[in-house]
Formats: C-alpha cells, structure tokens, sequence
C-alpha cells in the first residue's frame, strides 16, 4: 500500500520502519523543514531514535502534498496538536483508511482522537482505526516483539490494519471497541505519572502492584460509563499499556512522574525537554470527564492536585490510603 505516516517523532518513525520493512511505498511528514533536513542527511532520528537507521526507500517530507497519494494515513502527532495540524495544512484524508496511534484526550473538548478527527478533517469513522497497546517505540525499532490491537467500528478496516502493519515481531488484534482502546491508551498516561511518583518517593513493589490495579479499576469504571466493554480493559489496550506505561525507563509519563516525586517542579520538567508527556494535559481532560459522567477516580484526582495544585506527593499518597473504606468491587 501507499502509506503515509503525520508525524516523525519516535512512533512515527518507528512504524515508518516497520512498513517499509512489510514492503509498503512509506512518505513520513515532519513539520519542521530542519528536521527532514536532518533526516534526510543523516536517516536517523536523532532526536528520538538515536542509532537506528531510516532505509533510504523511506520518502520523508515536510510538504502536506506528498501524503496525498496514500491509501492509508497514519497520524502520530500529539493529541493536543491535531486539530492545530489539521486547521495549519491541507492534509485531505477523508477519503482514506486514518489510524490513529496517538494517546490522550483533547484539553477542554474533552474529545478523543477519533472524535477530534472527525470534527476538524471530516474523517469517516466508519474508516477509522486505532493502534493501541504496549509498544514503546525504542522497542519496535529494533524489531522486539510487540503486541498490540487495531480498533475500528468497521470489523473490514481492522482487518485491512492488522494485515498492513503484522509482522514476526509485530502481532496485531483486532477489536470492535473502539471507545475502550482510545480511552484505555489515554488514561493509562494518568497512571504511568502516578506510577512514576511511587518511584520517585522510592516506595516499593507492592505500592506500585496496587496503583496499576486500583488505576485499571478506574479506568474501567470511566470506559464503561462512557459505553466501553469492560472486558477491553482486560485486553492488550488497557492492562497490556497500563503495566508498560507505568513500569518502562521508556515511558515519558513515568518519567514525568518520578521528578515530580523527587521534588522537580512540573515547568522544570516542562522546560526540560523536547517530548510530549501526553499525561499531563490528559490528567486535566480526564479529571473534567469522570466529573461529567459521575464516575470516581481518585488516583486521577490526586495526580491532578499534585501536578496542578502543588499538593506535596506524600500528602497524596496519604490521602488515597486513608480514604473511606470500601469493597474491592465498585
């Protein structure tokens, strides 16, 4: 297939390699014109994929026009500059297979990527897919085995997905829960954040077993309430990327959380680095959303009074073990 792939950060990369690697005609779009220079001279990724080489059969580009030509489009742009990208260039991608692999909720809409997409390119959600699942980038670059899941509305789309991007080291499911594999991915940034602060507070195995629990118990809660399958995040896109996120040296949002747990501020960390943490906007897209719907999350909220309010980390941790008793089950 003709594929194009919105976005030359470490996942855009590394799936552009991964499908020249299946044979696929491969345009990868950068927004800055430096970094397609830089690409082009040296085919690496130096930025987010340091030593690892980008075939010379991978077109990379920073024109708009160059995807137009692809039957399928990948977007790999942080969830809170979509709809800047989209109002910016002239992408034109209603008329082809979109798979989305990014990870969040839109600050203030409250809008996830599908629906984003939907508002601001007309993107036919009938072929629309999201690529979800524990896949830290550094990873599949370097062909590691991954497993993920394509999740689509229309059960042909998925398919035409996990035909496109398989691979002996890339095994792809497909689901027809499209809202549990975005939210599932989006939410779990909340948790990888509160897992970082677990280790930046240097508290143990146990602390960090029960955050990934009680953090998938809420994640659930809210899928549900907003027309997910619970049984999704059971699956690849909600504890397979919760226990990565939360666990990795990879994850950005773990990261982001172990400073905060050391004492680093949140616009230290912020200024501190090229990357997206897509937690930390989605901590206050997620907060607002279990406010509307009247689901309870309080390892959400606690990461949002850390990160927003200044809350000390310890107070938190406090607060989320002396809460009212309850059942497991809620």
């Amino acid at each position: 297939m003709n594929v194009s792939i919105i976005g030359a950060g470490g996942w855009g990369t590394a799936l552009a390699l991964m499908l020249s690697a299946n044979k696929h005609n491969v345009t990868l779009w950068a927004r800055e014109q430096s970094t397609v220079l830089t690409m082009l001279q040296t085919r690496t990724n130096p930025h987010y994929l340091p030593g690892i080489t980008i075939p010379d059969d991978i077109h990379i580009t920073h024109k708009p026009e160059d995807i137009l030509l692809a039957e399928l489009v990948v977007i790999a742009v942080p969830t809170q500059f979509i709809r800047a990208a989209f109002r910016t260039y002239d992408f034109r991608v209603h008329d082809k297979i979109v798979v989305s692999v990014c990870k969040g909720v839109e600050r203030g809409t409250l809008l996830r990527v599908s629906e984003v997409l939907r508002d601001v390119a007309n993107v036919d959600m009938k072929r629309f897919a999201d690529l979800t699942g524990p896949s830290h980038a550094e990873e599949v670059a370097r062909a590691l085995p991954t497993t993920v899941v394509a999740a689509s509305l229309d059960e042909g789309v998925a398919k035409i997905v996990q035909k496109t991007f398989s691979r002996p080291t890339f095994r792809v499911y497909y689901s027809s829960d499209l809202i549990g594999a975005e939210l599932g991915g989006a939410v779990k940034n909340v948790m990888a954040i509160a897992a970082g602060i677990v280790d930046g507070l240097g508290m143990g195995d146990n602390t960090k077993a029960a955050l990934i629990t009680r953090g998938l118990a809420e994640i659930t809660r809210l899928g549900v309430a907003m027309g997910a399958d619970a049984r999704t995040f059971s699956g690849l896109s909600g504890l397979g990327d919760l226990i990565v996120t939360c666990s990795s040296r990879h994850s950005r949002n773990r990261g982001v959380g172990e400073k905060i747990g050391r004492g680093i501020t949140l616009a230290e960390i912020i200024g501190g680095t090229h990357q997206v943490a897509e937690g930390i906007s989605s901590t206050e897209s997620v907060r607002e959303l279990a406010r509307k719907h009247g689901v309870e999350m309080p390892i959400v909220e606690k990461v949002f009074q850390v990160l927003f309010e200044q809350k000390p980390a310890q107070l938190a941790m406090h607060e989320l073990m002396t809460r009212e008793h309850k059942p497991e089950n809620w």
